[in-house]
C-alpha cells in the first residue's frame, strides 16, 4: 500500500520506535498550533484545529489523484431516482441496483430509511453503472420494527441522509461485524443524547430507530450549532481532500479521498455525524486539553503501521484493512481502475 506518510520525521523508524512516540504524545500534549502554520506531512498538509465546543476538526490537503473520475454519493442517486435499494427481508443483506448509466460510490456507514427496518451499509462498496441487482451487506439500526413504517414503502428504502453517528458504532459494523453490538451501541447512542439533551430522543414512531433520533428536533437544532460554525471552513480552500476530527481532546477518525470533488458531495453528511457525536459526548464539567495536529498525525501514521489484509467486497471493490493496537485503516480499492485507492478511512479503537 501506497502510505500517505503523515509523519515524515518517523517514517524512516522501526515499528516499535514509531508506537513509543504515539505513546508520549498522547500523554503530553502539546499546545494547539495556529490554523495558518499548516503542518507539512510528507505529500499531505494538516491544518486545523478548527474547534467548536468539545469538536476539533482538521482538514487534510493534497492532490487530487482521481481527478476527472465522478461517483454519485448513493444520497445524490437515491435523490434522483438512480438507485433501488431493495428491501430483501433479510437483516444482514439487502440488494443494490443501480438504474443509472452513472457510477454510485456508498460509504460504509450509510443509514438507509425505509423497508421493514432501518439498516446501514456495511462496507465501501461501488456500484457500477446499470448494474442490475447486487447483494450488499448490512446491519439493522432498528431493533423493534419488521413492518411497513407510514407512507415509506416496505419494499426498498427512500432516503439515506445520515451516517452512523458514533465511533462505537462504526467499529461494531465494519471492524467487529456484530450485530448484537450494533443495537447495543444504538441505544448507548441515544441514550447519551438523551442524558446530555435531558430530553427523550427516541421516537414514539419506533423508539429502538437511530435514524428517526437523528431526525429529532432537539438532537438537529442543537447539532445544528456546530455545523454553522464549522461547515464553511472548507469554503476557501482548493486542496482539501478529507478530514479528521477529535471529541473532547481525543483523536476520533479521519476520512481521506482520492477525489476532492467526492470529498466535498460528502462533507455536510460527514460534519453532521461528526456533530452528533460531539453532542452525545458533551459534558460541562469535564476538562481536556485540545487536541493537536502532533496527536492526529501520529495516529493516521500509527495506523499505516498496521498488518495488512485484504476482503473482497464485490466484483468492483476491494477493501485493506490495517490494524495496530490502537489504530485502523480501511483503504477502498476500485478493481476497474487497476486497483486504485479511492477512500482510506482511519479508525482509533481507543
Amino acid at each position: 500500500m501506497k502510505n500517505l506518510n503523515f509523519l515524515s520525521t518517523i517514517s524512516g523508524l522501526a515499528a516499535g520506535a514509531g508506537l513509543a512516540i504515539l505513546s508520549m504524545a498522547q500523554a503530553h500534549q502539546p499546545p494547539e498550533l495556529k490554523k495558518e502554520a499548516a503542518m507539512n506531512v510528507g505529500g499531505y498538509k494538516v491544518s486545523g484545529p478548527y474547534n467548536h465546543e468539545n469538536l476539533s476538526i482538521f482538514l487534510i490537503h493534497g492532490k487530487d489523484s482521481n481527478r476527472g473520475k465522478t461517483f454519485l454519493t448513493l444520497q445524490e442517486a437515491l435523490e434522483q431516482k438512480k438507485v433501488v435499494v431493495h428491501e430483501t427481508s433479510q437483516v444482514n443483506e439487502l440488494a443494490i441496483e443501480n438504474v443509472s448509466p452513472e457510477e454510485i460510490y456508498i460509504q460504509s456507514g450509510d443509514i438507509v430509511k425505509g423497508g421493514m427496518q432501518d439498516r446501514v451499509l456495511t462496507y465501501d462498496f461501488i456500484v457500477p453503472a446499470k448494474s442490475g441487482k447486487i447483494p450488499i451487506s448490512a446491519f439493522c439500526v432498528e431493533h423493534g420494527r419488521w413492518r411497513q413504517r407510514g407512507q415509506e414503502k416496505a419494499s426498498a428504502f427512500g432516503t439515506s441522509s445520515d451516517q452512523l453517528s458514533t465511533k462505537d458504532l462504526k467499529l461494531a459494523a465494519k471492524y467487529r461485524n456484530n450485530q448484537s453490538e450494533v443495537w447495543k451501541k444504538v441505544a448507548v447512542a441515544q441514550g447519551k443524547l438523551s442524558a446530555g439533551l435531558a430530553v427523550p430522543v427516541s421516537s414514539a414512531e419506533s423508539n429502538s430507530s437511530l435514524q428517526l433520533t437523528l431526525e429529532n428536533k432537539n438532537v438537529r437544532e442543537s447539532s445544528q450549532a456546530y455545523i454553522r460554525h464549522l461547515s464553511p471552513i472548507i469554503e476557501e480552500e482548493t486542496d482539501v481532500v478529507g478530514y479528521a476530527f477529535a471529541i473532547n481532546g481525543k483523536f476520533n477518525s479521519a476520512d481521506v479521498y482520492a477525489s476532492g470533488e467526492l470529498f466535498r458531495k460528502l462533507w455536510p453528511k460527514l460534519l453532521k455525524a461528526s456533530a452528533v457525536e460531539a453532542l452525545a459526548e458533551a459534558h460541562q464539567d469535564k476538562k481536556f486539553e485540545p487536541a493537536s495536529r502532533e496527536i492526529v498525525t501520529a495516529c493516521l501514521t500509527d495506523a499505516e503501521q498496521g498488518q495488512a489484509s485484504e476482503k473482497q467486497v464485490n466484483s468492483r471493490t476491494k477493501m485493506v484493512t490495517q490494524e495496530t493496537g490502537r489504530n485502523l485503516l480501511f483503504e477502498t480499492r476500485d478493481q476497474a481502475q487497476k486497483g486504485a485507492w479511492i477512500h482510506r478511512n482511519y479508525l482509533s479503537k481507543e
